[in-house]
């Protein structure tokens, strides 16, 4: 692994550049892992990078050519000679390249259909026929399937006749005539077994599969569950079409990850990297949001001004409405954050929504009376007495510590049911996380603050 951050490595490559070592800086090279690669072209000038790229020698440069941008992927691209993208595509696994088509303008993929082989190009279209979300979408029609009438010499045989353009070969799969899949049979089984042994004698048949429609993000956590490499995919007729490898759940999950960070803090989703977003398209991802939060928040200014003249014979309640509202929703996100992360890891579901607020209500009691007695203590010593504010009498104090208890309470029951209700109505329930949450409990904090007042001080 290479370190870029202190920019030693990038120097160096630089110095190379400029002083046209060319033989010197593809040495330098091919010793680094495809990841670095590209991150070592990303940075240097876009007329530079098909030059760079072209140094790599062919089986390498495919493998950084997946890790690169969608938008250096398109500069290569169109940089390339027809023979030059011919062979770039020959290396790439079906999957990457589908994933490349997804993000390329039509122009690209016109051009990139033209120019793979028929089979890829048969492979190609129908992955791209599944729904975005579904295994189909991610899986690659790349792998070795064995008949369960060879023995494990001919297995071997035909791992190694077909092998070389599989993405893995470390799982084999079992299938009939019609390719119904029957079982598995792992490398290691096979190197283990004798060379005339049956595979239908040492074969798995007790296999864990996704089907083509399933959700991507549930096959990635299979994948994960389970501690597979690959995992295969059928179609609704129980055929083997394909499988789904670590690789690709791994940016399942990582996608799903960030989409939950941004639908947690209010902005629409995008696949781009931040500072290749565009500033009118960053705020068009985040200004719907804002405006429907500022618009849901003046219910809390209606709330207020409805207990003007209360707040005016008791003017020392205002100052306290920031720190119980804040707290509110501090605690709402607790909750919530909790829940949607059980939810994402199928800890909890729907059908668990009366275990879950029965948990939370205790929790939010035991936190609210605490919270309650802490700020009690702070409020006569330092607020009254350090501070020699006389307004705050006991009653006053009184109604904001009650008024925080409940705040907490039904902070919590909203930050952990809403989550499951948006489940349960097919919402992503990251939707449901802290500014929705914070700006319901704002206005049930100021109408609990303002019923204990009228209760205890009579307004």
């Amino acid at each position: 692994m290479v370190d870029l951050e202190n920019g030693v490595f990038m120097e160096q490559v630089e110095d190379l550049v400029e002083r046209k070592r060319w033989p010197d800086l593809r040495d330098m090279l091919c010793l680094l892992e495809p990841a670095d690669i590209s991150a070592i072209l990303s940075e240097l000038p876009e007329d530079r990078l098909p030059l760079l790229y072209r140094l790599l020698p062919k089986e390498l440069a495919a493998e950084v050519f997946v890790e690169m941008e969608p938008e250096e992927q398109e500069l290569l691209i169109k940089s390339f000679s027809d023979t030059e993208l011919k062979e770039v595509l020959e290396e790439l696994y079906v999957d990457d390249t589908v994933d490349i088509i997804e993000e390329m303008p039509a122009s690209v993929v016109k051009r990139i259909l033209q120019h793979a082989d028929p089979e890829t190009r048969k492979s190609v279209n129908e992955i791209l026929k599944y729904p975005e979300d579904s295994a189909g979408s991610i899986m690659t029609t790349e792998f070795v399937d064995l008949k369960r009438d060879m023995t494990v010499e001919d297995a071997f045989k035909r791992i190694r006749r077909t092998g070389v353009d599989k993405e893995t070969i470390n799982i084999c799969y079992v299938t009939d005539t019609s390719r119904h899949l029957l079982g598995l049979v792992s490398i290691r089984t096979l190197l283990l077994a004798d060379e005339e042994d049956i595979i239908e004698d040492i074969m798995e048949t007790n296999v864990i599969f996704a089907t083509t429609l399933e959700d991507k993000e549930d096959v990635a956590q299979d994948l994960s569950k389970y501690d597979f490499l690959a995992m295969p995919v059928v179609d609704k007729e129980g055929r083997l079409v394909g499988i789904v490898t670590i690789d690709d759940a791994i940016d399942v999950m990582e996608e799903e990850a960030t989409e939950d960070f941004e639908l947690m803090a209010a902005i629409t989703p995008t696949d781009k990297p931040y500072l290749r977003t565009g500033v009118m398209e960053t705020v068009r991802s985040r200004l719907p949001w804002l405006m429907l939060l500022m618009l849901s928040a003046t219910l809390s200014g209606l709330v207020i001004n409805s207990f003007e003249e209360s707040l005016a014979t008791y003017s020392v309640l205002i100052g306290f409405i920031p720190m119980l509202t804040g707290t509110g929703g501090n605690s709402g996100s607790q909750s919530s954050v909790a829940v949607i992360r059980g939810l994402s890891l199928n800890e909890i579901d729907f059908g668990d929504l009366f275990s879950v607020v029965w948990k939370e209500c205790r929790v939010a009691v035991i936190c609210g009376v605490l919270l309650a007695c802490a700020n009690f203590v702070k409020l006569m010593v330092v607020d009254r007495w350090l501070m020699q504010n006389p307004d705050l009498t006991i009653p006053v104090a009184l109604v904001i510590c009650l008024t925080l208890i409940c705040t907490v309470f039904c902070a919590k029951v909203v930050g952990c049911m809403l989550p499951l209700l948006a489940e349960k109505v097919g919402l992503d329930p990251a939707v449901m996380a802290s500014p929705f949450i914070s700006t319901i409990v704002d206005v049930l904090s100021l109408l609990i603050y303002f019923a204990f007042a009228a209760l205890l001080l009579g307004l």
